[in-house]
């Protein structure tokens, strides 16, 4: 695999498919994602406002704005971005979970495009905001994506991922007792995919963005999710394009 043009591969694409009924539901097969959006909305809420010099009391500080959520899933993050007033595509390598997303947002009054795809459904459209969470350790070639995510952005754009970070912790944490427990659908995490802050802040270097900014998200089994100093689990990562 040598470019974004084949970023899906199959077998993740068909594992998500298999979960995109019950996406929607809290206490289903997608509960930890559930559990983890207040903190990624806390999180990309501030970039945002620090990025485009919107107030944390305005409502539509997306308003003017084009969003592109990719590996959108059954849309948890995009109708959020939708109700900050952005004009939002996703994308999503199911075709199942694509299906769900529009019908929910038909369902919600929220006017979102959805395309089943890899990052290259977004074909040569580009976009302020680029939006990436928990995707990138399911993908073909993490640095051909990269690549893709960075071809999206409009100058001036803001991309904001999140992955987990390859160590003895995320091992311990997500597949023995996260899949282990059941907590999370067994065969979502392939730890030798994940990818460490030097090796995603290294291909986003490549792809020509400005770093921003590296947070951590940690979990505290009696408080929750929660942004940490420590990326030792899971982390954010926040880069731009110079306009």
């Amino acid at each position: 695999m040598t470019s974004a043009t084949h970023s899906v591969l199959p077998a993740e694409a068909a594992h998500f498919g298999r979960l995109a009924a019950d996406w929607w539901d809290p206490k289903g097969s997608s509960a930890m994602l559930h559990r983890l959006n207040p903190v990624r909305l806390r999180y990309l809420r501030a970039r945002i406002d620090a990025h485009w010099g919107t107030a944390p009391a305005d409502r539509r500080p997306l308003a003017g704005r084009r969003a592109l959520d990719v590996g959108c899933g059954a849309g948890l993050l995009a109708e959020p971005l939708a109700r900050l007033a952005a004009a939002v595509t996703g994308i999503d390598a199911a075709p199942e979970s694509v299906a769900v997303a529009q019908a929910h947002a038909a369902m919600s009054g929220l006017p979102i495009t959805y395309r089943a795809g890899g990052i290259e459904a977004a074909g040569d459209e580009r976009f302020d905001l680029v939006t990436c969470l928990e995707v990138i350790e399911h993908v073909a070639d993490p640095a051909a994506f990269v690549g893709g995510l960075a071809g999206a952005l409009a100058p001036g754009g803001l991309l904001v991922l999140s992955t987990p970070n390859r160590t003895a912790l995320s091992r311990l944490a997500l597949i023995a007792v996260g899949e282990g427990a059941g907590l999370i659908p067994r065969g979502t995490h392939d730890w030798s995919r994940f990818l460490t802050p030097d090796e995603l802040t290294g291909h986003l270097a490549a792809a020509g963005l400005e770093m921003v900014d590296v947070t951590g998200l940690a979990l505290d089994p009696s408080k929750g999710f929660a942004l940490s100093a420590s990326t030792a689990l899971d982390y954010f990562v926040t880069a731009r394009r110079r306009a």
